[in-house]
Parts: structure tokens; sequence; C-alpha cells
């Protein structure tokens, strides 16, 4: 770590915030095998940008169970600071389930009543948890974030406040997951944080289902009219599109093997912004970012294949 908590220096390049989870993903569509590995999109991304060079701190709660003590390890062995994640004995580690089949992949969750749905504002209130929030360049939350439990809503909401008041700029990913709110709930409350947000990283997607609009530039449009200063928009298999402060710049995709897109998204989002953290304009970032996930999505979990930035430099020739 360049710099301690508290000092004019920040800390760290990057504090995620959010659910992390357990994942069981099947190996062979049909088959009753599953490998088990780790997930959560903002725990995801926090260890892609620690992969790529990034100061990185995750924010979370988990339980006391044998599930919370594998994530912690993880993160211990990925260089993620923990300092701040509380454990909880009554309320268990979440996990999920990913299936593939013809048309793609599928979750299902066992997440309610989960250690970090119990997450409210108060203990952004605490030490250490105040001061790592205070002591970052960026904060990347997502639509996850939002979705797990109303007082965790409340809790991204409260912590986008405190990081920008301290300075950092505050990133926002999508991620809509309509089986864990109404879309009505989660169109107000992504559109309310898009207000807080300095960076926001939409998929397609996402955004045609939570405003109706399907051409690229209207979304980005939406997006700068909501609050958003830079837009970054995931445009899957053709790559993005990025727009600060109206300029455009079209980011083509990389080529792939692809087995397993799990967490491609995440893997994106935690390398673009450690590429920002490091100097790169935000153009820079996406491409690097783009080549990042090509390479993700060749291999099975959210973790295991996430790339070191040798591989990276090798896929952008």
């Amino acid at each position: 770590m360049s710099a301690s908590i508290g000092s004019s220096t920040p800390a760290f390049d990057l504090v995620t915030l959010g659910e992390a989870m357990i994942e069981f993903n099947q190996t062979r569509a049909g088959e009753r095998q599953f490998l088990q590995g780790f997930g959560g999109d903002t725990s995801n991304a926090a260890i892609a940008a620690a992969r790529a060079g990034a100061t990185c701190a995750y924010l979370t709660r988990l339980g006391t169970d044998p599930f919370g003590d594998e994530l912690m390890a993880l993160w211990h062995a990925e260089g993620v600071d923990t300092s701040g994640i509380q454990r909880d004995a009554r309320h268990p580690t979440g996990v999920y389930f990913v299936t593939h089949g013809e048309s793609g992949h599928q979750f299902s969750y066992l997440r309610s009543n989960s250690a970090a749905s119990r997450m409210a504002p108060q203990w952004l209130e605490q030490a250490p948890t105040r001061d790592i929030l205070q002591s970052t360049r960026m904060l990347l939350v997502s639509g996850i974030s939002l979705a797990i439990s109303a007082s965790a809503c409340d809790t991204v909401f409260a912590a986008m406040t405190v990081a920008r008041a301290a300075g950092a700029q505050v990133a926002l990913d999508s991620n809509l997951r309509l089986k864990l709110w109404p879309l009505e709930r989660a169109r107000a409350c992504i559109t309310h944080a898009v207000s807080l947000c300095d960076i926001f990283l939409p998929s397609l997607d996402d955004m045609t289902v939570l405003t109706g609009l399907q051409e690229p530039g209207e979304i980005i449009d939406w997006s700068h009219r909501h609050g958003a200063g830079t837009v970054v928009l995931k445009l899957g298999d053709k790559g993005a599109l990025v727009s600060v402060n109206g300029a455009r710049i079209a980011v083509p995709v990389f080529k792939a093997n692809a087995v397993d897109a799990t967490g491609a998204g995440d893997c994106f989002c935690g390398n673009l912004l450690a590429r920002i953290a490091a100097g790169d304009d935000v153009a820079a970032a996406a491409r690097y970012a783009n080549a990042a996930a090509s390479i993700a999505v060749e291999g099975f979990g959210a973790v295991a294949p996430l790339p070191r930035p040798e591989q990276v430099t090798l896929r952008m020739g």
C-alpha cells in the first residue's frame, strides 16, 4: 500500500462495496457437476483491478461460516484489503449457482437474509469503514449492491455521498438483476444512483430494460442527462462506446474463444478503473478492459480466469 489511511495521498486506488458470494458453476450443460469458485460483482471487480496493479479494498459483510472464511482467504491471497469487512454470526454468506444452456448462463441464488443484505448506513460511520471510504481515488458500486435489500440500497447511496465528498470519483455498474427487485424500484434507485456517480458503466441490455431506449446514443444521452459526466456503455460482442462530456469514441471488441461469460462485465469494470487510476484516458482504459474481458470468458468461473497484465498486453498485440 502506497499510503496510509488518513494521509493526504489516498491509500487506495479503488474501493468496491457490495455482496461477495460462493459460486457453484456448472462445468457442462445438463450435467450435475459444479466447480466451486467465488463471485459477487463488486468482489470480482476488486480482484480484477488488484490483478491489474491497483491498490484495492473491499467493503462487505460476511457470515462467520466456512464460506466467509474462504472469501477472506481469497482476498488476502489477491492483495485486496479486508480491514473494513464485518463478520456476522447470525446471518450466512450468500451462495449462487450458474447453469449453462442454449440461452446462455443463468443464475440461481441462495442469498435471502444474507450477512451482506443486512448492511446499514450506520456501518459507514464507524472506523475503519469510514476511513477507507475517505481514503480512495475511486469507489465502485453496482445495481446488485442496491438491490439486495432496502438497507443495503440506503448504504450504497450513503457510501457514494461520503466518497464523493472526500474527493473520490464514484463509479456505478448498472448490473440489473430483476430476480432481486421489481423493475419500477430498480429504475428509480438506479436512476438516483446515476445522479450520484461520476463514471457510469451500463450495459446495453440493462439500459434497454430500464429506459425503453435501444439506440446506444440515446442511452448515453439519458445517462448524461441524469448526472453522469463519463459513460462507458458496454455493447457485448460489439465492444464499448465511451462518452466523456459528449465526445464519443467506439472501442472495438477482441476476439475470444468464449466458454463462460460469468463475471466478464466485472472484469471489464475492474480493469477499466485500474487503468484510469494508473493514468490512462477513458478510451485507452476501455480498450485494455475489453482485452481483459476477452481473456476472462475463455475460462470457467468469475474469478479464476481474471487475467494478469502480461496476458492482457499479449492479447492487445
